[in-house]
């Protein structure tokens, strides 16, 4: 199986200077597919970007906000601009992915991270990658498949922070206290090294399979902070989530984690 991962939010624990937000968090997330099925995602891709004579990327925060590529939204009338959404959610709809995700609740992770390690605290990602790809991992071993990771670029030192957590999973397994996580039945190196296939991939933002993620990222991650946000309601009503699929049991394990949140 492949997944494709993105990013939203700062991965800092702290953000000096920055106003308070009400929605304050880090997120790793993205598409869950087989390789079979690459050339149907493409086609559902590009026949939704042929119809809007789109020659650019879908960059999710362009299109929630009308801007950069898709001012054109904004001047466009309201019964053309909700075929547009209409047909955007039949596209996501009609992909044989599954959407999964990792979100951290800022506050939630300093007040009850910080006065035990302070400056010596993770960066967010870290433990976003652990989860996301461990529960990927896990969900590609219950199919008797193997797992290929893709993320898109964000930067030099985080590009290599990613090649060098998937190192640490398969070469020490997940890095939380056994005694915390006992009950998430976490993978052992070993166990990494028999699942995950090579190194992640890094890929550009132009890559589509990384707008795919981006696109359903954001309501995941939204979706804590506001539960009956439309998009993130899309994608439960569509069966897009790993819940979805998997019994309210697993989906402990396998589905989509809030980290943080309590």
């Amino acid at each position: 199986m492949e997944i494709y991962f993105d990013d939203s939010g700062s991965r800092f624990p702290d953000l000096k200077g920055d106003p308070p937000s009400r929605r304050d968090y880090f997120a790793l997330g993205g598409i869950l597919f087989e390789r079979q099925d690459v050339l149907q995602i493409i086609s559902a891709y590009d026949s939704f970007r042929a119809k809007w004579n789109i020659t650019y990327p879908l960059h999710s925060n362009g299109i929630r906000f009308e801007t950069d590529d898709f001012t054109w939204l904004g001047r466009t009338d309201h019964e053309k601009k909700q075929e547009f959404y209409s047909d955007l959610d039949r596209m996501i709809e009609q992909q044989p992915f599954l959407a999964l995700a990792c979100v951290i609740d800022r506050p939630g992770y300093n007040a009850r991270y910080k006065k035990l390690y302070g400056d010596q605290r993770w960066m967010l990602c870290k433990t976003a990658f652990a989860i996301l790809i461990e529960r990927a991992a896990k969900f590609a071993s219950s199919k008797g498949r193997r797992l290929r990771v893709h993320f898109e670029e964000s930067g030099k030192r985080e590009d290599r922070d990613i090649v060098q957590y998937q190192k640490e999973l398969k070469m020490n397994g997940m890095p939380f206290s056994t005694t915390v996580s006992s009950k998430y039945q976490p993978l052992d190196g070993r166990t990494f090294q028999e699942i995950l296939i090579g190194s992640p991939e890094r890929h550009k933002k132009s890559s589509l399979f990384c707008q795919l993620a981006d696109l359903v990222l954001y309501p995941i991650a939204r979706a804590k902070y506001d539960p009956n946000y439309r998009p993130y309601e899309f994608l439960k009503r569509s069966g897009k989530l790993v819940d979805c699929v998997v019994s309210p049991e697993d989906a402990e394990n396998l589905g989509v984690k809030y980290s943080c949140f309590d």
